[in-house]
């Protein structure tokens, strides 16, 4: 079917909403337009220099990509494109309740050339995890729309998930599996379907729930894998409390179980 407009990004379709549910994840085919993937890509390298790595450190440390706050909802060029991808993850969240969806976080995700010495860390392979327990939020619902600003293949270390894992629940922080890998503590995940490493064309997108194990290989590229990474949450997540890893609650005067301030994080969709 033909799929209508919201610029910069377009609708999604029943058809990719079912694909969400079922297996965790969707490629979403020329999501966003390649003007707005333009200016995304020139904002990153403004940020960290062509090489992705002429950044100060972000304060993550691992070897997965390296990270850092993009902000681009106080960037009125990114703003309609996140108002696009909050009404597209209302949509595969599917809730019955008429629940907005919020910005939780965003930011650029270059993996650096693996044999490349690197000032910043982030030219390693991304071992396979959730994400879910790094936001310190008490419901799920939440998703990551990985946007790559140029087009990859697996040679530069793109994603492949494991279908229907979404459907397992919360299976802990990769950080206390004793350096075992995630499908060693929970074998169940060798019976279920992984797939490929996604190949993207310019302006493809996918979005995997953050219930989903998912990984990533190690970019053998001569240059950056430029990645956008934008988290939407339902409106009504609350901080569960715990220590997060996404942000302070101190500076936004948030208490547990208390709604996340619309100003630090905010609505996305209707």
């Amino acid at each position: 079917m033909e799929a209508a407009t919201i610029a910069p990004c377009r609708t999604i379709t029943p058809e990719e909403v079912a694909h969400y549910q079922e297996k965790g994840w969707v490629l979403l085919k020329r999501f966003i337009g390649p003007e707005t993937i333009a200016t995304l890509l020139k904002k990153a390298q403004g940020i960290m220099g062509e090489d992705g790595d002429s950044n100060p450190p972000y304060g993550i440390d691992q070897p997965y990509f390296n990270a850092q706050a993009a902000s681009g909802y106080a960037d009125p060029a990114v703003r309609p494109m996140l108002h696009g991808v909050g009404a597209a993850a209302k949509a595969l969240m599917a809730r019955k309740a008429n629940v907005p969806t919020r910005l939780f976080n965003d930011f650029f995700a270059p993996k650096l050339p693996a044999a490349r010495k690197t000032r910043n860390q982030g030219n390693g392979a991304t071992s396979f995890h959730q994400d879910f327990i790094t936001f310190a939020v008490d419901r799920s619902g939440g998703m990551t729309f990985w946007i790559p600003l140029e087009g990859y293949g697996p040679e530069a270390g793109t994603m492949s998930f494991i279908e229907g894992s979404h459907r397992l629940g919360v299976l802990g922080n990769y950080t206390s599996y004793d350096g075992k890998d995630i499908r060693e503590v929970y074998p169940e995940l060798a019976d279920m379907p992984m797939t490929e490493q996604v190949t993207y064309e310019l302006g493809d997108v996918t979005a995997h729930s953050h219930l989903t194990v998912h990984g990533a290989g190690q970019n053998n590229l001569d240059r950056p894998r430029w990645a956008y990474l934008v988290l939407p949450q339902p409106a009504d997540a609350r901080w569960n409390g715990s220590p997060p890893e996404a942000f302070v609650p101190d500076a936004h005067g948030m208490t547990p179980y208390g709604p996340f301030p619309d100003s630090a994080f905010p609505i996305i969709s209707e």
